[in-house]
């Protein structure tokens, strides 16, 4: 039975099952999303809380434990941290790998609710869950700045419209605000005034909280009309705030001014943010678990200009950092090595077959190949990533191993005498077997990784399916378009002839006649053969132990990172002088001969410095993109 010979008496059938294959592979190309590594994303939900005023003690025992049971008592969790601070908690719950996170999520509320009995009654606002995996990333790193508009307002812009429209987009979990100045209204009290008039701060608060509660006013009904009354009883200016009664002494009232003074001022003093030396909020931005960094990124860009021109137009937006530069040229890098690998695998078989036609079925066979992989994994949701172009570019050895098999055995038969035709009906039938079995051995390799579980099973799961598809689509063409084109087109005497030939033709003797000394050598010294072969069985051995060993490589992204820790005690004044020290000594010019820290890329230079207190630990980071 020739599994060919129905190919190759059909060839217009032919011809069109395999542009079939390439029409979806081409279609299919530009669908394909990009993406650093395959989407193996765990399941992943933050619950945060907060309670003012609480010590991450408290926060721990009284917030985070009542959470934390109720939390662990769904199913399915496979990892559970929390993390306490002054008036903040954070607890992170990771799922299994089959999890469903839109059904985690809604576990994760049901628990939230239940927990609600134990929390502190103080608690003003109730704990809340994003999907969100806290050791990824952030995807786009924003900075807003103003010379024109004080930082409170830049701030209240950004937070109010800006980061809210940008959470809203696809893709996007949290945008959270680093050095977030929201406008307020301070009152500064005296305590020797305080003591004087016997007034405790507490009674101060209750007072001000008072008179500025927005309570109903009701409505003024006539005969013939109603009217709402709408008057506002908030403050939102220092100077009424000086007028407030505090309490009445003797008759007389006591006002803020008899105490202290109001003043604006940002909400949070002890956060701050530098973009280029300057004052600015950074808006960081985090994809959701099941989100593409690239699609997700270019969903915000693209809306990025009709969203800033909703702010005030003195606010500058600058990006400070993007992910997606990176990843696009480590992708673009990889196809490119994929480009060079099928020329590079054209050159070598047109060079030892010297035939154009021997020559150019493997090259077909390569494309189409690669164009059906592309096809399934677009049906499989796959995306462009380092591992599943590494395997098309790994494949491009496995693949084209079918084509050549079959058009040097099929040339084999043109060069002793028979017709094309008869020559491809024979040649494809007595190496149609070897050519399937080599197939279905070369997939049998994979099924185990197909059988791995956890992430690394999920990582070369989508290499070992798109290595597999562009076998089996090998396999296809080498049986059936390879033959057909060879009885088509194939002709005794086609080979390359003349001094070219005649240089290869010596080349190749001469190579031959090397591996002919050599292996009598070996075959005298079976000895020595054998030590050298156990020296380097150890030495691998060695090296294997030796070698460092990682998870995957290290790659130079363009981006540094720095964290500073300061003792203990640390005012949130000092720390900030000494973060603006430690950026200024990281961006300047190394003297000669000293290691640079930073290397100048292009002339431009792009560093930010941002700093959390309170609710999270001290930090700095300095960051740099070209």
């Amino acid at each position: 039975m020739n599994l060919s010979a129905p190919f190759i008496a059909r060839p217009v059938a032919t011809v069109l099952l395999m542009a079939t294959v390439a029409l979806a592979g081409i279609v299919a190309f530009p669908l394909l999303p990009v993406a650093p590594l395959p989407q193996i994303d765990a399941p992943t939900i933050q619950v945060t809380a907060t309670l003012t005023g609480a010590s991450a003690q408290t926060m721990a025992s009284s917030v985070a434990t009542p959470l934390e049971r109720q939390l662990g008592q769904i199913a399915g969790v496979s990892d559970m941290t929390s993390f306490s601070a002054m008036g903040a908690t954070s607890v992170t719950v990771q799922f299994d790998l089959d999890r469903n996170i839109d059904a985690a999520a809604q576990d994760v509320q049901a628990a939230i609710t239940a927990a609600g009995n134990n929390l502190p009654r103080a608690m003003t606002t109730p704990p809340t869950y994003k999907k969100l995996n806290p050791t990824d990333a952030p995807i786009l790193v924003l900075a807003a700045s103003s010379d024109a508009l004080p930082l409170t307002a830049v701030s209240d812009a950004v937070d109010n419209f800006l980061a809210r429209k940008i959470s809203q987009i696809p893709g996007v979990a949290q945008v959270s605000l680093g050095g977030a100045q929201q406008p307020a209204i301070r009152v500064q009290a005296d305590p020797g005034r305080l003591a004087a008039v016997g007034l405790t701060l507490e009674q101060v608060r209750t007072a001000l909280v008072a008179a500025t509660t927005d309570a109903a006013k009701g409505a003024i009904d006539t005969p013939t009309t109603s009217f709402a009354i709408t008057a506002n009883d908030q403050i939102i200016h220092p100077q009424p705030f000086e007028d407030v009664v505090l309490a009445y002494k003797r008759g007389a009232p006591i006002r803020v001014r008899d105490i202290g003074r109001a003043v604006a001022a940002a909400a949070d003093r002890n956060a701050a943010a530098y973009h280029n030396h300057r004052p600015a909020i950074l808006l960081t931005v985090y994809k959701q678990p099941d989100a593409n960094v690239i699609a997700t990124v270019e969903r915000i860009q693209s809306e990025l200009p009709r969203l800033v021109s909703d702010i005030p137009r003195a606010i500058t937006i600058d990006t400070v950092l993007d992910r997606t530069v990176t990843i696009r040229a480590a992708v673009r890098d990889v196809e490119f090595t994929l480009v060079l690998g099928v020329i590079l695998a054209v050159l070598v078989v047109g060079l030892f077959l010297r035939n154009l036609w021997a020559t150019l079925v493997p090259g077909i066979t390569i494309v189409l190949s690669l164009l059906g992989a592309f096809a399934a994994m677009w049906l499989f949701g796959f995306s462009l990533d380092n591992l599943s172009l590494m395997a098309l570019t790994l494949g491009i050895g496995f693949v084209i191993d079918d084509a050549i098999v079959v058009v040097e055995n099929i040339q084999r038969h043109v060069e002793n005498g028979l017709p094309p035709m008869q020559a491809a009906l024979e040649g494809s039938r007595e190496i149609a077997f070897t050519v399937f079995s080599i197939s279905l051995s070369m997939l049998a390799v994979f099924v185990p990784l197909l059988l791995m579980g956890g992430i690394v099973g999920r990582l070369f799961q989508e290499f070992s399916l798109t290595m597999m598809a562009s076998i089996m689509v090998s396999m296809l063409v080498s049986l059936t378009l390879a033959p057909m084109l060879c009885s088509r087109f194939m002709r005794r005497g086609d080979g390359l002839h003349g001094r070219w030939h005649d240089r290869i033709e010596a080349a190749f003797g001469a190579l031959l006649v090397g591996y002919r000394r050599t292996l009598d050598g070996v075959l005298r010294h079976p000895a020595t053969t054998m030590g050298v072969f156990l020296a380097t069985v150890a030495s691998a051995l060695a090296l294997a132990i030796w070698i460092p060993k990682g998870f995957f490589p290290i790659q130079d992204t363009g981006l540094i990172q720095g964290l500073a820790e300061a003792a203990q005690g640390t005012s949130p004044e000092e720390m900030r002088r000494q973060e603006r020290q430690l950026e200024r000594g990281a961006v300047a010019r190394p003297r000669r001969g000293r290691r640079r820290l930073l290397d100048r890329h292009d002339g431009r230079q792009r560093l930010c410095a941002d700093r959390q207190h309170g609710a999270l630990p001290d930090r700095a980071q300095a960051a740099r993109t070209a």
